[in-house]
C-alpha cells in the first residue's frame, strides 16, 4: 500500500510560539498543529487534511519563514 504525505508549510514568517500536537497523533482537517507568533499575533497552523503527524521539523522558539515545511502528515 502506497503512503501519501502532505507537507505542512508556514504561511507566514514568525516564531514558533507553541506546538499543540505530537508526532504520531491522528489529526483531522483543521486540527491545530502549532501556533506561530508574528507581529504580536498568534496564528494557528492547521492540518489541511486528516492524517497522522509524522514529522515536526521545528521546535518551540524557532524562527520560521513563509513557505518553510514545518511538519509532515501521512494521509
Amino acid at each position: 500500500q502506497e503512503v501519501a504525505i502532505e507537507e505542512v508549510k508556514s504561511e507566514i514568517t514568525g516564531k514558533v510560539w507553541k506546538i499543540e500536537s505530537e508526532i504520531g497523533a491522528r489529526l483531522e482537517a483543521e486540527d491545530t498543529i502549532m501556533i506561530i507568533e508574528s507581529m504580536k499575533m498568534e496564528i494557528p497552523v492547521m492540518a489541511q487534511v486528516a492524517g497522522i503527524l509524522k514529522e515536526i521539523n521545528i521546535k518551540e522558539g524557532d524562527d520560521v519563514s513563509e513557505g518553510q515545511v514545518i511538519a509532515v502528515l501521512e494521509v
